[in-house]
């Protein structure tokens, strides 16, 4: 027959559990936070292609006289809402539209939920440098503007 002292733990058992599980948690968090930057990382990854794919359709509809331009337009969008709201077909007998994105992605990144989604980009235009990127008339590039470096070293803005 057990005595009543020798059932449950003792004390100095519940304090290495206890010290065993802090552990246990100090080294998953560093491991959270990276799983989450790297989330991000691959959303914003994803978020660029579909934009700049969208800017190339957009220009090679241009060039392929889908799209009407003048004489001093790039044949890059004005906008990224034109990308969404879709452009009059210039060679089709019905005028239908042609579409380039269904919506425009939000930068990851972005830090004010009630900016719009195209206003979270950078935007580059044609006539700006690749050093020193400007808005300007049309859309010939979009980068994040979230500040900070990737996991791998690189700044946000440069990719």
């Amino acid at each position: 027959m057990k005595s009543p002292r020798q059932t449950g733990f003792t004390l100095i058992e519940l304090i290495i559990t206890v010290a065993i599980v802090a552990l246990l948690a100090t080294v998953a968090m560093p491991l959270t936070k990276v799983t989450v930057q790297r989330n991000k990382e691959q959303e914003l990854h994803h978020a660029l292609r579909q934009i700049r794919d969208g800017i190339d359709a957009y220009k090679k509809a241009v060039d392929e006289g889908h799209i009407t331009k003048s004489a001093t337009d790039t044949g890059y969008p004005k906008t990224l809402d034109s990308l969404v709201e879709g452009v009059e077909d210039a060679k089709s007998p019905t005028k239908d539209k042609i579409y380039f994105l269904r919506r425009i992605p939000r930068d990851p990144f972005a830090s004010d939920p009630h900016t719009s989604a195209a206003a979270t980009w950078g935007k580059r235009s044609y006539s700006s440098s690749a050093d020193d990127p400007q808005a300007g008339e049309d859309v010939y590039d979009i980068y994040s503007s979230a500040p900070g470096t990737a996991l791998n070293g690189s700044a946000y803005r440069d990719w």
